[in-house]
């Protein structure tokens, strides 16, 4: 699968100065776009398009210095309709403005050419299975709150701690279906998976549409801090992978390993869904169990099972 993703970047250079279809270059890699983007984002610490507005740039930024073309000819090659969409985007990577940069010779930033390869590690064994599920809801609260890779996670600990008493006894209640008791479920908004990208948080608990309508029915009745959000998740596929280790590290690590190690060798492919997380909470450094759900689909083209 690295081989596809590298001939997909490939493509991709080879075509940086001009309108770049992500779905011709996610074919060659022969996954959705969805997943090219959100593989991409996992694999290289970076969103797709902050990737291809760098190289582009790099290349622009040789031009500029170059003094071979206009400053309009060298935005209308790389796709920018006016000198001035040309410049912000020049300023973003550089931090100076493409005439101030032919005028000084100043530094430019430079953004390499990526390509993936596989680290064989060979030490850890990662234990999953496949469980299909129904649709199902998460009922619970949410807060938004960036993501954290390395470290207690502030924003998140700050949300678990605000809630009720009364809205936990009550997610425990609605509490019927795998993964059992109050989990946490991470809702990507973007492609990203950088530090500091932004998710919808969950706390809750995983039930039935019914169970989720009740809820609402009873809305009126119950104590308002009991009352609790509601989000659907479609039916289909999840990989679960058990852990064991340090808080949070050892987590963190799981969920790095999943999308770089896991994904690559595996027939299958992340699908839109918020991933899941069943876990004790320890304090940082204590030693836990946990449990990571990831909506996967099987890649197209791939043996069945």
């Amino acid at each position: 699968m690295l081989e596809r993703m590298n001939q997909a970047l490939d493509h991709l250079e080879a075509h940086l100065d001009q309108e770049v279809d992500m779905a011709d270059v996610a074919r060659i890699a022969a996954v959705s776009e969805y997943h090219f983007r959100r593989l991409f984002s996992a694999l290289a610490g970076m969103p797709l398009p902050v990737y291809v507005r760098r190289r582009r740039m790099t290349l622009a930024g040789a031009e500029v210095l170059a003094g071979e073309l206009t400053l309009l000819d060298v935005a209308v090659r790389y796709g920018y309709g006016s000198g001035e969409a040309f410049a912000r985007a020049f300023r973003s990577v550089h931090g100076i403005g493409p005439g101030e940069a032919r005028r000084t010779g100043a530094v430019l930033t430079a953004q390499p050419r990526m390509s993936f390869r596989v680290v064989v590690e060979g030490s850890t064994a990662m234990r999953y299975r496949i469980v299909e599920k129904e649709p199902f809801r998460v009922v619970g609260r949410k807060a938004r709150v960036p993501l954290v890779h390395d470290g207690i996670n502030a924003a998140a600990e700050a949300h678990l701690e605000s809630l009720d008493t009364r809205a936990v006894v009550r997610m425990k209640e609605l509490s019927d279906r795998e993964p059992e008791g109050i989990l946490s479920a991470v809702v990507h908004l973007t492609d990203s998976r950088e530090d500091g990208a932004e998710v919808d948080y969950w706390i809750g608990a995983a039930t039935g549409p019914e169970a989720a309508a009740e809820q609402h029915d009873a809305r009126d009745a119950l104590d308002s801090a009991a009352v609790l959000d509601s989000l659907h998740v479609p039916a289909g596929a999840w990989a679960v992978f058990d852990n064991h280790g340090p808080y949070p590290s050892a987590l963190q690590e799981l969920w790095r390993d999943v999308f770089t190690h896991w994904f690559p060798s595996n027939p299958y492919v992340s699908r839109p869904g918020p991933e899941l997380l069943l876990t004790r909470p320890v304090e940082s450094g204590t030693e836990t169990d946990s449990q990571l759900w990831v909506p996967v689909e099987r890649r197209r083209g791939s043996a069945e099972a």
